[in-house]
Formats: C-alpha cells, structure tokens, sequence
C-alpha cells in the first residue's frame, strides 16, 4: 500500500483514505479485503432538546425521533428524513451495507420511544440535559458500561479475522462529547465539529460549564463518573465495546468528536482501571483501534477534530468522500458544510474502500442510487 503527499492511502485511488493524526497505516494493511461487522449504538441525551444545539431535526420535537427514523431507514431503506439542509447521512451508511452485504446490529439505550426495527435492548438510560451535571447516575453508566463489555466481546466472535465498525446515533452527541473530554482534562473548546454549518462553541461552552461546576462540587472523579455527570449512554456503552473488542478483532470507531471522546473514556478508564486497588482490571488493545470519519468532519472551518486525536493520541483517518460532482441537490449540501457525519458514514465509507475497494466516484455512484430508491419525507 503507498502513500501520498496528502496522506492519503490505497491501492489503485491512492487519496480515498486520508490519514490525519498518528498512524493507523498498520491497521489498514491488517483489515485491508476484509469484510467487517457494522455496530450502531443508539441513544439520546436530553440535552438535544436544547433549543439551536444541533441542526439533526428543526425543531425539538423532530430532534426526538432523528435516531428512530434513521434506524428504521437503515433496515428498510423506505422513508429518509430530510434535515433542515440535506439528508441523513444514513443513505451513505445504506448504501455501503447494501451494497457489500455488511452485517449490521443495531443496539438500543435510552430512546424516547422504541425502535420498530431489529435491534438488541440496553439496559435503559435517558441522559439529562449536560448543564445539570446529573445526566445519569454513576450505577446507570457502570450498568451501560458492562453491556458494552458484554456486547463487544459477544460481536467480535463474528469478525475475529477482521474488525468491528462501532458508530452512534445521539443528537446533542458532540456537545456531550466535549463535555466529557473537557471533565477528562482535555482543552477542546472551540475544536469541537458539530451538524451545524458553523459550529455554536459559545453556547456548547456555556452549557458545559454549568454541568462541570455541578458535578465538582458532588465530587467522584473517575472516568465513569465523568459520564454520569456531563455524557451520554451511548459513551458508556461504546467504551466497553471498545475495551473488550479490542483484544479479539480490529475496532474502527465510526465518527469525529463524538468517537475521539470515546477514544479518550475508553483510555481513561483502561487506565484507571488496571491500578492495583482496582476491583476489576480492564485492559484494551489500543493498537486495533482507530478512528473513522469523513473529510467534511476534517476541513469544518469552525472545528479542529485532528487537534482533538492528537491530544487525545487516537489513529485518525477520513474517507475522500466527495458529493460536488453529484446531480442531487441534498448530496452537495455536504460539501457546504451541512450535516458532515453521522449514524457511522464516515466509517462505512472507509470499509467500503478496504473491503471493496472502492473508489470515492462508486461510492457516490452507490449513494446516488439509495437515494433515487427512497422515499423522502
């Protein structure tokens, strides 16, 4: 495999994969032709009912039932949800499963209503808005925590030769994701990526604080404290898959922000966790694990995630997905900024290339043709 000026990585389109912090070099040419599983946790945080925090559904209400809609496309493919500027990024993540028959789990926490599709049951955990500093009680994530293990260990048996692609469904996800990170001594105000076109740092910070300075004064400072105070089920659930997976299959975390705070509490926690006067040890593989995500993520004008996987010390790389050349409208809106990631579509495009390899005009090909097959609403 050879690489480029860019950074980028491939065998016959050499720039489809961009790598963007350490060096995840060795991972591609680990998994590079094999056939991965597709994992998508999803959950809600009430902190995405905050009036302008995401652009995932107009108004409040809609934000309630984004995960729904895009779970069920997912499974049927029938009815895509229009977003207040383009389309849910899960017509991409479609289009690849599909497309190269990649299985698919879905695994659900903490909905406000129940999926009608497929899926494993969490144990149950609707997330608190980020600025009470109480989103949930420290049993409630170490429960979460524990199906994480449980469930990444149990999904890796089907992918030992290759690798598990874990991705999310929680709208308000990256504010709780920089409030973890920030509770986890990261400085990332401001690099934060977000579904809005430019991002709303200020009232992200403003909230995060809030639920930082409740969460001081209660005390309990681990890594899994952290989530209880200022995340969400998902990170919790998330962090175990990663732990466990890790050491029988390759892990690709599927996302930006939200995956590189996944990255740092999987980290956090191993580390924690492996001290002498521990209950339990937790150990990971950090080296088959890496992070995932699309280049609209990496050039976000108002962010900096690549400053966050450097600090952080996550192997982060980016799909060359590009819609510019595309006829649909809802497709170019990606390349004005809108939407950007979600729901795994920056991982699945990378899969697309390693198993595949695809380049970037048949995976645009791929999602034009799941497009023209829904039925928008």
């Amino acid at each position: 495999m050879g690489t480029n000026a860019h950074g980028g990585i491939g065998a016959s389109n050499p720039t489809v994969i961009r790598i963007c912090a350490a060096n995840p070099r060795p991972w591609l040419a680990r998994y590079r032709g094999q056939k991965p599983v597709f994992v998508c946790i999803v959950s809600f945080t009430e902190t995405g009912l905050i009036p302008q925090i995401s652009a995932a559904g107009d108004t409040p209400q809609a934000r309630r039932h984004t995960a729904l809609a895009d779970c069920e496309f997912l499974y049927t493919g029938a009815i895509l949800p229009r977003l207040a500027a383009g389309i849910s990024p899960a017509v991409i993540t479609r289009a690849v499963l599909t497309e190269q028959t990649i299985p698919m789990h879905l695994l659900s926490t903490g909905l406000p209503a129940p999926l009608t599709v497929p899926h494993i049951a969490l144990p149950q955990a609707i997330a608190k808005p980020v600025h009470t500093g109480q989103a949930m009680t420290l049993s409630q994530a170490a429960m979460l925590l524990e199906s994480g293990l449980h469930w990444g260990q149990q999904l890796a048996q089907q992918c030992l030769n290759s690798y598990l692609i874990v991705s999310e469904c929680v709208v308000g996800g990256t504010t709780t994701a920089q409030a973890v990170l920030t509770a986890l001594g990261y400085e990332v105000a401001g690099l934060m990526s977000s579904s809005h076109l430019a991002g709303n740092h200020r009232q992200k910070q403003h909230l995060i604080e809030q639920g930082l300075s409740v969460w001081r004064q209660h005390g309990g400072f681990s890594p899994l404290a952290a989530v209880a105070a200022v995340g969400d089920p998902m990170q919790a659930v998330a962090a175990g898959m990663v732990l466990s997976a890790s050491q029988y299959c390759g892990v690709l975390l599927a996302g930006g922000s939200q995956m590189l705070a996944v990255y740092a509490l999987a980290k956090a926690i191993a580390q924690a966790r492996s001290q002498p006067k521990m209950r339990r040890s937790l150990f990971w593989n950090p080296e088959q694990v890496v992070v995932g995500t699309t280049r609209w993520v990496i050039e976000d004008a108002s962010a900096d995630t690549t400053a966050i996987a450097r600090s952080v010390g996550a192997p982060y790389l980016a799909s060359q997905i590009n819609f510019s050349q595309s006829p649909y409208l809802q497709l170019r809106a990606y390349e004005r900024g809108f939407v950007k990631e979600g729901i795994g579509a920056g991982g699945c495009a990378i899969a697309a290339h390693l198993h595949q390899n695809w380049t970037a005009t048949q995976l645009r090909h791929a999602v034009e043709a799941q497009l023209r097959q829904a039925i928008w609403q």
